[in-house]
């Protein structure tokens, strides 16, 4: 099992890098956030999962061990696979994930791509009695205030990718009040 790795990005793909590691180039599927991020030549360190398949050797990698953590919780629910796991990684933060989990907000996870309203159920069945288990959980503010800035995005056509990435941008210091968050997620849609 390849735990983590550790190199230089070569090239990138529409959900890939392309690493290389000790003179080889290895095909890393990683959430789109890293891709859009990394530049050729910059070194990675990635957290990583290998699927085995009959036909293929998959590699995931993730920048963040919670990120890993997930994914690996993902592919325990039924119907849901690596490359819809990885999907869910990339549409939505870990984070907007355990608050989606946390407030039975189905619907969140319904606006991935892939993930119909039958499997978010399953991914909240599962999950729900899971997120004590993962590291540096000590639970979430019950407010969902960035769920609702995320609702009010795609509200005004954003799609829930790019509503995230300016949810990403807010301030970490950023009062909690909706209008206030809603305010700076635009912004990031201004520059």
């Amino acid at each position: 099992m390849i735990a983590s790795l550790r190199g230089r990005v070569q090239g990138k793909g529409e959900n890939s890098l392309v690493v290389e590691v000790g003179g080889i180039g290895l095909r890393v599927l990683v959430p789109t956030g890293l891709v859009n991020e990394s530049t050729p030549g910059e070194e990675v360190y990635l957290h990583t999962h290998l699927v085995v398949r009959e036909d293929a050797l998959t590699l995931f990698g993730f920048q963040q061990q919670d990120e890993l953590e997930f994914f690996e919780l993902l592919l325990g629910v039924t119907g849901v696979g690596p490359r819809t796991a990885l999907a869910v990684i990339s549409t939505l933060s870990v984070d907007a994930i355990r608050r989606s989990i946390i407030h039975d907000q189905v619907e969140v996870l319904g606006r991935v791509p892939g993930v119909g309203k039958k499997t978010a159920q399953r991914i909240m069945l599962h999950l729900h009695d899971k997120l004590g288990e993962l590291t540096g959980f000590e639970g979430l503010p019950t407010l969902d205030v960035d769920t609702q800035v995320i609702e009010a995005l795609t509200g005004l056509g954003y799609s829930v990718v790019e509503a995230q990435a300016a949810l990403q941008s807010i301030p970490k210091d950023a009062p909690q009040e909706v209008e206030a968050r809603l305010r700076f997620a635009l912004q990031y849609f201004s520059v």
